[in-house]
């Protein structure tokens, strides 16, 4: 039994969890929801093999024919070489002691990696596509590609990745890099697009750990990277109908600046695992776990969504209200945030102004009495007949009072 102990290595939680450069996590069964699982392809060793995601093997192996012969100067071998290569750092990035053999593994990461790459270029030239190739022609599957390549537990290495590029690079392709390679096949997913120009900034110089980081990467600009510190703590936000009862409105002042979010599957699950990655890798930044808190405080009801959308920050595809506060308040449990945040101003800003008490009764009295035109127009009534009333009340007390006065006077 002692030989047994001393023979026991955990796997499911191995000793690379602990390196810096273990970056792949398997997420457990307390986060609930199902945005941490592939639906249709699985990248890398965690999800390999399973029946309900063979649809796509097939594409694998039939994208990597045509990159053989697009590029015939490099073989398969030249492929397989370079990636035994990087294999002991490439098991290092996974959280589980990864139970390949040598040449599957390679083989897999090779398969996955190319298959990625091929898709990427073949979107940014649709030329690239071959006669009735149903990743293209069918409409449903990119999208589900989309999510399921910004998965947490579907990943690959990037430096596994970064390899396969160089290796595969055609002569029009030299002063490409891999990183605005992805980044342009993203912005193709309505939810995550942004202008041109930008991502082509955003994708320099960039430390990434894989495709989720990338994208992730992308959403943090310079000036958000300068913490903050506050000494209100963040429980104290309140909800959009709390806030808006004291007369705090989205971008009043700037006190409550949003950014046009659209939430939708792909975006729904690229916020999940973003927070569930800072979870297990504590050298990512906290500003997907500040965000998720920040709405999960918001948003409290069906009420606080239908707010959103009022006023154009949500566009919602991803069920109706109540599924949208389930899921924004289900991302934000559990996450712990410190006080020195990006949106720690904010915080502060929010609970000086909500606490207020001249502003809560303003605020209470303008929507009580201003909100709609019709409520206008009736205080305006209710104000001028008060003031008739009490006009009549003065004039016969004064008459009482002063019974002679405007008469003319007696002879």
């Amino acid at each position: 039994m002692i030989n047994m102990i001393s023979k026991k290595t955990p796997w499911s939680l191995g000793v690379t969890v602990s390196k810096s450069t273990c970056c792949v996590f398997k997420v457990p069964h307390t986060f609930i929801g199902n945005s941490y699982h592939p639906s249709v392809v699985s990248i890398g060793p965690y999800h390999h093999s399973k029946p309900q995601l063979m649809m796509i093997e097939e594409h694998k192996w039939r994208y990597l024919n045509y990159l053989l012969r697009r590029n015939p100067t490099k073989t398969l071998d030249d492929y397989l070489e370079s990636i035994k290569l990087l294999e002991k750092d490439a098991r290092e990035h996974y959280s589980e002691i990864i139970q390949f053999e040598s040449p599957e593994f390679i083989e897999m990461m090779v398969l996955d990696g190319c298959f990625i790459i091929e898709l990427f270029r073949k979107i940014k030239d649709q030329k690239l596509f071959e006669p009735n190739d149903p990743l293209a022609t069918v409409g449903w599957v990119l999208p589900f590609l989309y999510r399921d390549f910004l998965l947490l537990e579907n990943q690959i290495p990037f430096i596994i990745l970064e390899k396969l590029f160089e290796i595969s690079k055609m002569p029009s392709e030299e002063e490409s890099s891999l990183s605005l390679l992805a980044m342009q096949f993203f912005n193709e997913a309505i939810a995550l697009r942004r202008p041109h120009d930008f991502i082509c900034r955003r994708s320099r110089d960039l430390k990434i750990w894989h495709l989720l980081d990338l994208v992730r990467l992308s959403f943090i600009l310079e000036e958000l990277k300068r913490p903050q510190s506050s000494d209100t703590p963040t429980h104290v936000m309140h909800s959009f109908s709390r806030l808006r009862r004291s007369g705090i409105k989205l971008k009043l002042n700037g006190v409550i600046e949003m950014p046009r979010l659209t939430l939708d599957e792909i975006m729904g699950s690229f916020l999940s695992n973003c927070v569930v990655f800072k979870q297990f890798h504590c050298d990512v930044s906290k500003h997907f776990t500040t965000y998720a808190t920040f709405l999960d405080c918001l948003v409290e009801s069906a009420k606080d969504v239908g707010y959103l959308r009022h006023h154009n920050i949500m566009d919602k595809n991803l069920g109706n209200d109540d599924e949208v506060v389930r899921f924004i308040n289900q991302m934000g449990k559990g996450v712990v945030i410190d006080t020195n945040c990006y949106l720690s101003k904010l915080f502060e800003n929010v609970d000086k102004n909500y606490r207020s008490c001249w502003n809560v009764q303003r605020a209470i009295f303008q929507r009580k009495y201003f909100d709609t035109p019709w409520s206008f127009i009736s205080t305006l009534a209710a104000f001028v007949l008060l003031s008739l009333a009490i006009a009549q009340t003065f004039y016969t007390i004064y008459a009482y009072v002063h019974p002679n006065d405007g008469s003319p006077p007696s002879k």
